[in-house]
């Protein structure tokens, strides 16, 4: 669950730090006063989008805070494989946005969004109108049952992808195949002149053009090589006057100096130690400049050389690496003409073996969805009954369509929440509080059945009330004892079933700010009678107390 978030420089929020707890956590607030940006912040701290603009006007950065308590084993899982050193059953996330960057941090480790992303699907699921949208999509139906039967349907659908990526593969060498048996004689000659270009230079290795270019640099700069390195040596050690010639005297003065204190006994073995690294320098230049040839035959083999592998590297991508890639491509290409009937014979086959497995596959999985379709269907009708729609009917349909990367089956959602009515596709309820209650029974539903700790409800209260709007709260208030739940709402008789109760207070002065306060009772109450009749009075405050 989440234990506690800190926000700062955050849109409108100068600083705020709230602690949660289990069970339900309701905000409230007057409209505009901005509860929304609280479930924002913490979407943001857990990877959701995020530009600078969310940078409060006049500071440098914003930052966010969550603490995490969990005993979702797969966080350990994450934790360990990315090498995150951080207790996986309580931890701290961080996200800095400046002006230029956006960083993540797991107790300070450096993290990057996509571990980030993956440690929210265990944790965290927040419920908004735009995920209400997004669920009454047919093409995300499929994930939605997936996902209730994934104890059954999860190792069958892992083994199918992986057949089924194997089988599109086997498709596009099989048109590859083809198209190679198309190929005209003028095309298999063309083919093998560039195999034959490209294997009659003998490339050593994918550096060896550098290498040349090196080598081809000295020898034609060899003779002032010569000259500098030969007067370099010269100064060195070549005559009386030389650098070496001083450094011995020096030597003898310092070996004096010792004999009458032996405190300068360091200060003679440092100098003997840089007396002999000159000398070893004073030899290799000498033989460097006594070895250097001005070798014509050699600089004229190179610049041959050169003048080859260029022209490879221009007809066949840029680098010899490139170059080498091209031709184990056109090696392969060529290696099957010869034998392309065989192959394309022998590649038909596999993908009809493959075919044949993968519909096997895709029959058991698609036994499996419609057990559980019957088994989901039935406990939505259930939850919606209780949530004031008692003549709802819901099915889900499935049909069977060509292989693809899910199986066989098409599978949408549809629903009837009036008698008079035939079953219609999901996507097409009108209401608002239909579709709220439908959202709400979902998440209901997969809360029990999934690991995720914590369930935020972002105004799920959308076009309810009255007696509906009690059977909400109830539901609510069941699926509270299982998972920690935060939720805004404008409803008095949800905001009465509360936990703890936070009320959002936006404040203008100079400039505007949004703080947030943990509720005591008597404010509590307050906040219900002035959310139940738009203010406080004694009939208010007596139906807030009756809500209680």
């Amino acid at each position: 669950m989440l234990k506690s978030i800190s926000i700062s420089n955050y849109i409108l929020i100068d600083n705020l730090s709230i602690n949660l707890d289990s069970g339900l956590n309701v905000i409230t607030g007057e409209t505009g006063a901005g509860k929304s940006i609280l479930i924002s912040a913490i979407d943001s701290v857990l990877g959701g989008k995020c530009s600078k603009e969310v940078i409060k006007t006049g500071c440098e950065k914003s930052v966010l805070e969550l603490v995490v308590s969990t005993k979702n084993h797969e966080v350990s899982k994450l934790f360990k494989l990315n090498e995150i050193d951080a207790n996986p059953e309580e931890f701290v996330i961080t996200r800095e946005i400046t002006q230029s960057t956006s960083k993540y941090r797991i107790e300070g480790i450096l993290v990057n969004q996509a571990i980030i992303k993956e440690l929210r699907s265990f944790i965290l699921d927040i419920h908004s109108q735009h995920q209400s949208y997004t669920f009454l999509q047919k093409k995300y139906h499929i994930k939605l049952l997936d996902s209730y039967a994934k104890t059954t349907c999860g190792s069958l659908l892992d083994e199918y992808k992986q057949k089924y990526k194997k089988y599109t593969d086997l498709k596009l060498l099989l048109k590859d195949l083809q198209t190679q048996s198309d190929m005209t004689e003028s095309q298999i000659d063309f083919l093998k002149f560039q195999i034959d270009e490209i294997e009659g230079a003998s490339i050593e290795n994918t550096d060896e053009d550098e290498n040349l270019t090196k080598e081809l640099a000295v020898l034609e700069n060899a003779e002032k090589l010569k000259e500098l390195t030969g007067s370099a040596y010269w100064s060195l050690s070549n005559d009386d006057n030389s650098i070496m010639a001083g450094l011995s005297q020096i030597k003898m003065n310092i070996s004096k100096a010792v004999q009458m204190d032996d405190t300068l006994k360091d200060t003679e073995e440092s100098f003997i130690e840089a007396n002999e690294i000159l000398r070893d320098l004073s030899s290799r230049l000498r033989d460097y400049s006594q070895n250097l040839n001005n070798d014509t035959e050699r600089l004229n083999q190179i610049q041959e050389r050169l003048f080859i592998l260029d022209k490879l590297k221009r007809k066949y991508g840029g680098t010899l690496e490139k170059v080498l890639e091209t031709y184990e491509k056109l090696d392969r290409e060529y290696s099957l003409i010869g034998n392309s009937t065989e192959e394309i014979e022998k590649t038909e086959k596999a993908i009809l073996q493959s075919e044949y497995e993968l519909k096997k596959l895709a029959s058991s999985i698609s036994e499996q969805r419609k057990n559980y379709a019957e088994v989901l269907s039935s406990l939505i009708v259930e939850t919606l009954v209780k949530l004031e729609l008692p003549k709802c009917k819901f099915e889900i349909s499935i049909n069977e369509v060509p292989l693809n990367e899910t199986g066989a089956d098409d599978v949408e959602f549809m629903i009837s929440t009036n008698v008079s009515e035939p079953l219609k596709p999901l996507e097409k309820v009108a209401s608002g509080g239909e579709i709220s209650r439908v959202m709400l029974a979902l998440k209901s539903i997969f809360a029990q059945n999934d690991d995720i700790d914590t369930v935020i409800f972002d105004e799920i209260d959308t076009g309810i009330s009255g007696k509906t709007s009690q059977s909400v709260a109830d539901e609510i208030s069941e699926l509270s004892k299982y998972r920690q739940i935060i939720m805004i709402t404008h409803q008095a008789i949800l905001a009465a079933k509360a936990d703890r109760h936070f009320y959002v207070k936006k404040t203008q002065s100079d400039s505007t700010n949004i703080n947030i306060y943990q509720l005591s009772e008597s404010d509590r109450l307050n906040a219900i009678a002035e959310l139940a009749s738009g203010e406080i009075t004694d009939e208010s405050l007596m139906f807030a107390k009756t809500l209680i």
